[in-house]
Formats: C-alpha cells, structure tokens, sequence
C-alpha cells in the first residue's frame, strides 16, 4: 500500500535512532510481532517482562511507515461521539470503552517514562469546538455524558473563548489531561526499551508468506530472506499494511493532509497551547511541538488513489496555512513540512482486535482512528493480557464481530 508521500518531520527530530540487524537465519519463538510502527513497539512494551520468547520483524525501518504521520493528539475523544456510540454499543459497553481509553493514556504516559529514550510526552488540554451554531446541542449532549461519567470537563460559551483564544466559536468542550507526543521517538524509545529487556527485533526483514502447521500448532512465516519464523502466537501490528494481509470489511480509507510550520517565536496567543479540534466533517486539528513548531492536519479527502491523493498536497497545503491565519492572525505560519496520507477508520467508530479462522493463533491490531496511539496501547494491552493470561475479558469489545446494542 502507498500510504503516505511528502517531506516528514518526525524523523528530522531523531536523525540517528537505534537500529536493528536483519534475520538471518531460522528463528523459533512464542510470540512473532509482524511490524514496526508503533502499534508493533506498544505489543512489545507489553510482552517485555513476561518471560516468553518474542520477536519482531519489520520489513523496513523502525517507525518508517504511517507512524512517521501520525500527529500524536493524545486524547480519549474521537471523531464519533460517546453518545453516537452509545446507540451502536449501549451505555455499559460505551462506559468501559471511555474507561479503557482513559486508561490507555496514563499507560502511555508510564511508557513514555519507563523508556530510555524521551518520547516529549507532555499533558496537555483540548477544545473541541462547535463548527457551527446546528452541532451546540449536541456537544452540550455529549459535554453532559463526559460529565456524568467523571471526566474533568467544561463547557465554554462564545465569550469564554473569545476571552482565551484569537478565534471565535459559538461553545465548545474543554478537557483536561490529554496529551501529545512525538509518536517517531516513542516508538523506538518503546522498541529499545523490549530490545533491552530481551525482545530480538529485526529490521529490513519482511513477512512474504505464512501459514499454519496444523501438526505444531504453531505459524510458519517466511522471509524475503528465505528464512522461516516458527511461532506459538503471531500479532499483525502493521498498520494500514495489515490490510494488505488481511481484508476487514469494517475499516475504510480516505486521505488526509498535514502541514508542519518552522519553529514560531511567540506562541503567547495559542492558550495554555490547548490540542485545537471541531465538530465539522472532515475536521482540522492542530497542536504545537517541543520545539515551538505547530502541526495542522485535516482536509480529508475520499480519494483513494495515491496519484490523486498527492497532486492536491500543494492546494490543501496552502488551504491549511489560510485556515489556520484565520484562527491565529498574530502568529507566522510558515510550513516546512507537508504530506500527504492515507487515513484509515472504522465505520462504526472502534478500533479492532481481528481474530480470524484462517489465521490461527493470530490477532491482527486494527488501531484504526483519529487516536490511533491511544487505541494501539489499549488494544496491545489487551493482547498481550490475552497472550500471557489465557484470556482477556475486555478482549470481545473490539473484535471484529463486537455485539452491537439490541434495537428496541
């Protein structure tokens, strides 16, 4: 799949990662982690210290893929609302998804700490605002919701805003403690971290066959190289690649753009330097980064060919430069980075652990969504629970066959 194309920034902040040998020779293990992004890195974060035998393979570099993308908004929030989801799923189910995901940002938080490697997790808060007067009511319905469940929440009115921020919107939700990262340098800082504690990981080494030894019990994956991979369990981590291996019928693709600036002098007009997102479809999204620069993503388009795709990258450039010199007039803009990728999400809003006949003794992590990050720790927590445990029980809520709410 030709997921991305463009200038990227995050692996302009870590120009000299850790790197990893290429397989070269048979390999025999419990666990196998096909990938090496950071849904790959978060699994094995996970099956570190648990005394099995893991490796992971990835077929080019470490954190090379969509990972090299990804905008890192750390937040519990997602483009369907909770109580969108809640007529799909029920309120119980919905309650222990917004517990879970809540839950995922403090472990991220704890991994970003555990690691050697400084990832720049820094907490931060988020207005998610009105787009237009029609969406108040029902982002006062989902304000109430977030309330009810215990979240640290406010709802600001037109004034309130315009006394914090250099824009205008009619109301908004305003969170506390979610968070950013730079996603390139959690993904190795987690990679070195399992390579430290016994985790083998190769780079340059890549997945063309596999199949399952009905005698063993166990999958067999080979390698461009001609190797063999014998393995108890195997974790599809691949982003949007694993569909390449595997079809789902639940994910869908479209493409995105994201823009970012060089580094700005005074960002005194951005408040408390809030994650910046809006109800409108498709939405803008923005943030700054540790080094005073801002990123502005969004314009999404519903092409999905990659020629078309990247011959709009220089019009929804400038587009995104306009929108955000509408927002804030005071502060200069000018972009150093830009590109164009494939995003991908789930037409019913969850993300998705794939467990699939054919592929015995597999899970595929589907963390598909505009917070790939915070879905990809929470569901390889709950593979890797699954692997070291027997069983997971939070495991059935994001298969792909979850039960949806019983219409009455």
């Amino acid at each position: 799949m030709d997921i991305m194309s463009g200038t990227y920034y995050w692996p302009a902040t870590f120009p000299s990662p850790p790197s990893y040998p290429h397989l070269e020779g048979d390999l025999d293990c419990d666990v196998l982690i096909v990938g090496g992004g950071s849904s790959a890195a978060q699994c094995a974060y996970y099956l570190a210290d648990c005394g099995l035998k893991v490796a992971v393979i990835e077929k080019g570099k470490i954190g090379s893929g969509s990972t090299s993308t990804n905008t890192a908004l750390i937040q519990y929030s997602g483009e369907k609302m909770f109580t969108n989801l809640i007529n799909s799923f029920g309120k119980e189910y919905i309650s222990r998804h917004l517990q879970l995901l809540q839950e995922a940002i403090n472990e991220i938080e704890a991994a970003s700490k555990a690691a050697a490697i400084p990832s720049e997790f820094s907490r931060r808060d988020s207005l998610y605002s009105a787009s237009c007067s029609e969406d108040i009511d029902k982002l006062k319905k989902e304000y109430d919701y977030l309330k009810q469940q215990g979240l640290n929440v406010d709802f600001l009115l037109k004034e309130e805003i315009e006394e914090k921020y250099p824009f205008s919107r009619d109301a908004a939700i305003y969170s506390y403690d979610d968070a950013e990262l730079n996603p390139f340098k959690f993904t190795h800082a987690l990679m070195d971290h399992a390579a430290s504690k016994g985790i083998q990981v190769f780079e340059n080494t890549e997945m063309n066959g596999h199949h399952y030894d009905s005698q063993t019990k166990r999958m067999i994956v080979s390698t461009k190289g001609d190797h063999s991979i014998s393995a108890g369990r195997v974790i599809f981590a691949a982003g949007y690649e694993g569909i390449d291996i595997r079809k789902e019928k639940l994910v869908s693709f479209v493409s995105t753009y994201t823009i970012t600036s060089k580094p700005v002098d005074d960002l005194s007009s951005w408040y408390n330097r809030t994650l910046l997102w809006e109800t409108a479809r498709p939405y803008l999204y923005l943030r700054t980064t540790a080094d005073n620069r801002i990123i502005i993503g969004g314009l999404d388009d519903n092409t999905n060919y990659p020629e078309d795709r990247d011959s709009k990258l220089i019009h929804k450039r400038n587009k995104l430069v306009e929108e955000f010199n509408k927002m804030f007039p005071s502060i200069k803009f000018e972009p150093e980075y830009a590109l164009a990728a494939f995003y991908g999400g789930t037409t019913d809003g969850l993300p998705i652990i794939g467990i699939y006949d054919e592929y015995p003794n597999s899970y595929f992590l589907l963390a598909f969504g505009d917070n790939g990050t915070v879905y990809s720790q929470m569901l390889a927590k709950i593979i890797a629970e699954d692997i070291i445990k027997g069983n997971s029980p939070d495991l059935e809520l994001y298969l792909q066959d979850r039960p949806l709410a019983e219409k009455k």
